[in-house]
């Protein structure tokens, strides 16, 4: 995820924290209810989780990596 699109709220005694957007806590909220009602297994729904948030930092890198060599051309 690109840190704009991170929204930050200030949490009393912690600081700043980075919030996704409210599509990607939809998705995370639906995978715990689907865990919660044991239609997925707890560990299924963590490597999902872990797997989602993986492939969206390498998609945003790889996109990152094209802007910087779009912006230097």
């Amino acid at each position: 995820m690109k840190a704009e699109d991170m929204r930050h709220v200030r949490v009393p005694g912690v600081g700043d924290v980075a919030v996704p957007p409210p599509e990607k806590i939809a998705f995370y909220a639906g995978i715990g209810v689907l865990a919660a009602f044991e239609v997925v297994d707890w560990p299924v729904a963590g490597v999902i989780i872990v797997g989602h948030l993986l492939a969206d930092q390498r998609h945003f890198a790889r996109l990152r990596g094209f802007g910087e060599a779009a912006e230097s051309a």
